[in-house]
Parts: structure tokens; C-alpha cells; sequence
């Protein structure tokens, strides 16, 4: 997109002088110079906002509602809302659990029963957290507390993590969408059509498709989650039923249940964890210990990690070498290795690089 060039208030100015005619005395203090000075400032107030609504053409330039409005109005493509973290919670006592019971963890997450449970001794129930988003994906037995006191109920503790907890999704993930949109067509179930139905998924990051991967008739996706990591099981069949639900006994496979076409059936699958393991010798700065820089790095490469999920094939030595002199508190690596090698890690098709152990020491 072309720019668009906001004349300045002289410029205005020059320009309408020379098309005044020079019957008329044009010098500084005079009330023509003075008039046309007035109108030059106004004029430049509404280019710089004529400036600001041409830049809203471009869809890089969007963010926020103003980018939810845009690709909407124009493919029907809808934000992905923030999605509640769900699990299991263990109860002990005699009483019953109903629906809208809170707990918590020592942080402060919320989580609310979305059932009624009669506690005989000891049972579960299904839980979801209030505050929907990834902050709501926590470890086992971190859900310990009753704000409120429920009668006959004396402990509670979840024995397996809280999972399918998802942001809402970031403009670039939305803004990712609508140029697929746009510059990959989906019609009558191509591979661009596979890949729209996948991303519509709350929860799914990106996406691989491999046509005829079983046979004819057979599609398989490959997906991974909002964190450009392996999706849980929960992801994978909301995905499925969307799709192209199995349902039972495979009975509504390819029969057109779901998104996909009468024919098609359509295996959903995630991907297989490539891990990357570090393991670098320091120089420090000053003052700076490797307790401290490791977390720095740690998260940095994760971040790193995201960016290449599904979109690159080797997770690049040189890049990685290189970013870590930029971490606070690091001088220099004496010795830098990606799962124990000075070179690049490849990436299979159905995997995606997630950071297994980060070794560091110092020089």
C-alpha cells in the first residue's frame, strides 16, 4: 500500500497563495495572508486524519476491535474467545457439591463446580475455572482451598492438572486467519479448507494437513495448541467433532457430520514433541548469577520455539547462539549445544519443537 504524504502547514500555504491571484496583496500581516494561514492549519488537522483512516486500510495496521471488526465485516472471520481451564476435582467429606461451588489454589484461581455431586466419604466432580484463559492451567493438587465453606465437605485436591484452558486470541493469530482467508481460498474441501476449519477451533494454533495419508477418502490434520505445543486430548476431539465427529462406533465418520465433506474421513491428530535440550558454559556480567539468567533464557528460547512451531523445519544453532549474548547478564558462551551438538536440530513434518532441559553453568 502506498503511503500517504500529509503536506505541511507551509506547504498548504505556498500552495494556496499561488493560486490566489496576485491582484490581491499576499504579505505576511495582511488579512488575506492571515486568512489563508487560518485555513492551512485547519486543513493540515484533516489530513493527518485522512492519514490515520488510510492507514486503517491496510490490516497490519488494525489491532484490537477496530482488527475483530475488520476481518469480520469483510470474511466472517470471529475472534476465538478465551476458553475456561476444566479438570477433575477429588472431595472428601459428607455433603453435597453443587453447581457454582467454588475452590482455589494458593495463587487466587478460581475454579466452580459445573455439576451436582452427592460426597458419600470421598468422589468428583467436574470442574471449570471462573476466569477463563491459559492462567487457569495448573498443576495437580494445586486446587486445595474452600473460600466458602460447604457443609460436610472437609478437604479437596485435584489429582491431575487442569487443562484446555486458551487465551483469547492475539491479533496476529486473528490477523493470521484472515489472510489465509484471502490468500488461500478454501472451496469444496481443499487443503486451505482443512486448515480454516482447524484454526476456527478455540484452543488450535496452527495446523498440518496431509491429504490421502491412509488411503483415498482419508485426510489427516495435525494440529497444535495456542501454546505452539503438543495439544491435549480435549483439544484434539473438540477439533475432531468438528470436523468430522466419529461418533459411535464411527457410525457419522465421513458421513459429513462436521465441517468436512460427505466421503472425507478426516483423522485429528497432534503433533509428536521434538525436545530441545541446552546446555551452555557462561561468561557472566558482574553482579549476575546463573539462578538469575536461567529463567531469562529459558523463556526466551520458548518464545523462540513458538515463533518457528509449524513454520520452520530445524530449530537454527546460529539463531540461537547468537540471541542468547543478548540475555541480560550474559557476556559470552564458552560452549553452546543443542540436544549435544553445535548444529541445527531438524524438525519432522508431524513434530514441533517444545524445550526439554536448559543446562547451564558458568566458565
Amino acid at each position: 500500500m502506498t503511503v500517504y504524504n500529509v503536506p505541511s502547514i507551509a506547504e498548504i500555504e505556498e500552495e494556496m497563495l499561488s493560486n490566489i491571484s496576485d491582484d490581491y496583496v499576499k504579505d505576511v500581516g495582511t488579512f488575506t495572508r492571515d486568512m489563508v494561514k487560518s485555513f492551512s492549519i485547519q486543513s493540515y488537522i484533516l489530513e493527518k486524519k485522512l492519514e490515520e483512516y488510510y492507514k486503517k486500510l491496510d490490516v497490519y495496521n488494525l489491532s484490537g476491535d477496530e482488527l475483530t471488526k475488520y476481518v469480520k465485516q469483510r470474511k466472517g472471520v470471529i475472534r476465538k474467545e478465551a476458553n475456561p481451564a476444566k479438570g477433575v476435582l477429588t472431595v472428601e467429606g459428607n455433603g453435597t457439591i453443587k453447581v457454582g461451588d467454588i475452590f482455589e489454589t494458593e495463587a487466587g484461581n478460581r475454579y466452580k463446580a459445573v455439576e451436582q455431586v452427592l460426597i458419600n466419604k470421598t468422589g468428583v466432580v467436574n470442574i471449570e475455572a471462573v476466569q477463563a484463559g491459559a492462567d487457569g492451567n495448573v498443576g495437580a493438587n494445586s486446587i486445595i482451598f474452600i473460600p466458602v465453606t460447604i457443609q460436610g465437605i472437609t478437604k479437596v485436591t485435584n489429582k491431575q492438572p487442569l487443562t484446555d484452558g486458551y487465551d483469547t486470541e492475539t491479533d496476529d493469530s486473528l490477523r493470521e486467519r484472515y489472510l489465509i482467508e484471502i490468500q488461500k481460498p478454501a472451496t469444496s474441501g481443499n487443503v486451505y479448507h482443512y486448515m480454516q476449519w482447524c484454526r476456527e477451533v478455540v484452543g488450535v494454533g496452527d495446523v498440518r494437513v496431509f491429504p490421502l495419508w491412509n488411503g483415498n477418502n482419508t485426510v489427516q490434520v495435525v494440529i497444535i495448541d495456542d501454546n505452539k505445543v503438543v495439544a491435549n486430548e480435549e483439544l484434539i476431539n473438540r477439533t475432531q467433532e468438528y470436523i468430522d465427529p466419529k461418533g459411535q462406533n464411527n457410525e457419522t465418520w465421513g458421513t459429513g457430520a462436521g465441517q468436512a465433506p460427505i466421503g472425507a474421513y478426516c483423522t485429528v491428530s497432534t503433533a509428536t514433541a521434538k525436545v530441545i535440550n541446552i546446555e551452555s558454559s557462561l561468561v557472566l556480567k558482574d553482579g549476575y548469577k546463573i539462578e538469575e539468567v536461567k529463567p531469562w533464557v529459558e523463556s526466551g528460547i520458548i518464545e523462540y520455539l513458538k515463533t518457528i512451531a509449524f513454520k520452520r523445519e530445524t530449530v537454527s544453532y546460529s539463531v540461537l547462539s547468537s540471541w542468547i549474548l543478548n540475555v541480560e547478564g550474559i557476556q559470552e558462551w564458552i560452549v553452546f549445544k543443542l540436544n549435544g551438538g553445535q548444529g541445527n536440530v531438524s524438525i519432522g513434518a508431524k513434530e514441533v519443537a517444545v524445550l526439554g532441559s536448559v543446562i547451564l553453568s558458568v566458565a
